[in-house]
Order: C-alpha cells, then sequence, then structure tokens
C-alpha cells in the first residue's frame, strides 16, 4: 500500500513514457522545444513494466495512466501495454494523448488491452489550433478521436484548456460538439506547465468563467458529490443526461485531499505530485539490481513525504523547475 501521513493511499499510477511531444502548446512549451533527455536516461520497456508490476502486485496500485510528453511517440507502447495487461491483477489502463497518432494506433492498442483515452484538444477552429499548438494538425485529432470512439477506447474524454482572446468563447461550441460525437468534455484550469514560466494566475480562464459559459446555451445538474470520489473533475449532468461535461478546477478548487496518484517520470523518478520539487530515485535502484523489496520500500518511503496540498491555490506559486514533459499529465 501507498500511504502518506494525511491517510490518502494512491491507488491511480500515472507513467510518463517519454519527454518529447510533436505539438508545441503555447501554455506547455516554448516553440524551439526543450532539451530532451538523453535515450539512456529514459527507463527502458522493461524497466517500465518492472515498476508498474511492483505497484500494481505489491503497492495497491489499481489504475494506470501513460502519459508523455506525447506516449504515441514511444516506439514501445503496444507492447508495454500488452504485457501490462497480463498483470495479476490487471489494472484498468488508459492513455493521455494529443491525438495525433491515434489514427493508426487506436485498434492495436485497444486489442494490446488499453481501457480507454483523454485526447487534448483546445479548439474546434483549425486556426486556432494552429496558434495553440504551432502545428496544422487539426484534422488528425479529429481523425483520431473517432478511430479511438470506433475501436471502443471508451469513454473517450476530451481534455480542453481555455485560454484569455484565443479560445475562451468556445466553451459552449466544444460542449454541443462533444455530445454530437459521444465524447465526454472536461476543461482543465491552465495550470504553471509552461518551461518558459509565462503562465499568470490573473486573467485565467476560472472554473466559475466556464460553468457560466456552458449555463448560457445548456442546463447543468451537478452529480452527486459521492459519485465523485477521488477522481479531479467535478461533473454536470447536460441537459438531464445522459451526457456529462467535468471541470478539472486546480487552482480555485484543489481537491488535494483525496488525491490518489502516484507518478512516474520518463526517467525513473518518484513525483507524490505534479507540482512537487522533490525526487525519489527509482531508476537507480533497477540499475543496481535491488530487488523488488527494496524498490517498494523506496517508493513506499517517497509517498509517506506527499504534502498535504500542491500549493497551486497560494497566488506566490512559483512554477517548478524541472519540465512537465518528463512528468506527465
Amino acid at each position: 500500500m501507498l500511504i502518506d501521513t494525511f491517510d490518502r493511499v494512491a491507488t491511480d499510477l500515472r507513467v510518463s513514457l517519454t519527454d518529447r511531444c510533436n505539438l508545441r502548446c503555447t501554455y506547455c512549451m516554448p516553440e524551439e522545444g526543450l532539451q530532451w533527455l538523453a535515450k539512456p536516461d529514459l527507463l527502458s520497456d522493461d524497466e517500465i513494466v518492472r515498476l508498474i508490476r511492483i505497484a500494481v502486485t505489491t503497492l495497491g496500485i489499481t489504475e494506470v495512466r501513460f502519459t508523455g510528453g506525447e506516449p504515441l511517440l514511444r516506439p514501445g507502447l503496444v507492447g508495454i501495454v500488452e504485457r501490462c495487461a497480463a498483470l495479476e491483477p490487471r489494472p484498468r489502463m488508459s492513455l493521455t494523448t494529443n491525438g495525433i497518432g491515434l489514427k493508426r494506433t487506436a485498434a492495436a492498442l485497444k486489442d494490446a488491452g488499453l481501457d480507454r483515452v483523454n485526447v487534448s484538444l483546445d479548439t474546434l477552429r483549425p486556426d486556432v489550433f494552429k496558434t495553440l499548438t504551432r502545428r496544422d494538425r487539426h484534422r488528425d485529432v479529429l481523425d483520431g478521436l473517432e478511430a479511438a470512439r470506433d475501436a471502443g477506447l471508451t469513454p473517450v474524454k476530451v481534455n480542453t484548456v481555455l485560454m484569455p482572446g484565443l479560445n475562451d468563447d468556445e466553451a459552449p461550441d466544444l460542449l454541443a460538439w462533444a455530445v454530437e460525437h459521444d465524447y465526454e468534455l472536461r476543461f482543465i484550469e491552465q495550470m504553471p506547465l509552461d518551461a518558459q514560466h509565462g503562465w499568470k494566475r490573473d486573467g485565467m480562464i476560472t472554473a466559475g468563467d466556464i460553468l457560466a459559459s456552458l449555463r448560457t446555451r445548456f442546463t447543468l445538474t451537478a452529480e452527486d458529490d459521492g459519485e465523485r470520489g477521488s477522481a479531479p473533475a467535478e461533473r454536470w449532468l447536460v441537459d438531464g443526461g445522459p451526457h456529462r461535461v467535468g471541470v478539472i478546477a486546480s487552482v480555485t478548487r484543489p481537491f488535494c485531499s483525496a488525491c490518489d496518484r502516484t507518478r512516474l517520470t520518463a526517467d525513473g523518478q518518484v513525483r507524490t505530485c505534479l507540482f512537487a520539487r522533490e525526487e525519489t530515485d527509482l531508476r537507480a535502484a533497477l540499475r543496481s539490481d535491488a530487488p523488488d523489496e527494496e524498490v517498494a520500500r523506496l517508493w513506499r518511503l517517497a509517498m509517506w513525504g506527499k504534502k498535504a496540498g500542491s500549493g497551486l491555490d497560494d497566488p506566490s506559486f512559483l512554477q517548478p523547475d524541472r519540465p512537465m514533459s518528463a512528468i506527465g499529465g
């Protein structure tokens, strides 16, 4: 079991498979990209599977989410999913992706054992997409979403960040589109994820702003508190259901008290929080032939030191020094 001093138990593992990405989203990284991790620094496929096996069979992990960077850029992704699907007990597995490579990989991922996907899409307008991502790949993302739905990687969740002056007027249109295509839309408050440290709390589009915009066109009915559990998104029924919309208000309505996550970076570090400054090195233990019991002990010790909150609710919050592309969302 992975438990901390606030009696939170981690059952959800986020695994960053690479720090690389084929988009250059303005709220994530500079146009020229970042200095990527050297290949020897990245965990190998075998090392990733071993750590997930330890997490699932020894430490109580029941959910595994593969992230990046962009996880579809990991050459061994399908094999990693297939090997993890064979674990006993079998974890539920999902993937967070920008969707560009999903059209060609969705069926193979489903066959390998992936359960569902989250796809990032911030706009329905190709020109705004190009401005936000610095790439002309909007159609590829839409095709990837359709391929994921058709392959049965459901519910297909769409993650959207609204940016002032760019797409902040699109919330109702995005929700109407998601309902039409049977996707579950989730708005995420912009967080300080950018390596260039351009995030400003003042002027960000808040959960309150998003809900006010949606209510100009839809009737939203809040789910019962008991249905949320440890999920980061507050959810509402849209016009009485069955479709739902979620809002992840990490900045204005932090949910740290119910957090059940632990994270592995692309180079094998344990992070207790997306915004933690401390890391625990599991890669060194793996490469020094430490037994599973020692790796598990290090992991438990890291989680025991998890802080009460992320610090995002503090107006003086400063962005972490480590590029978020290596940590995963």
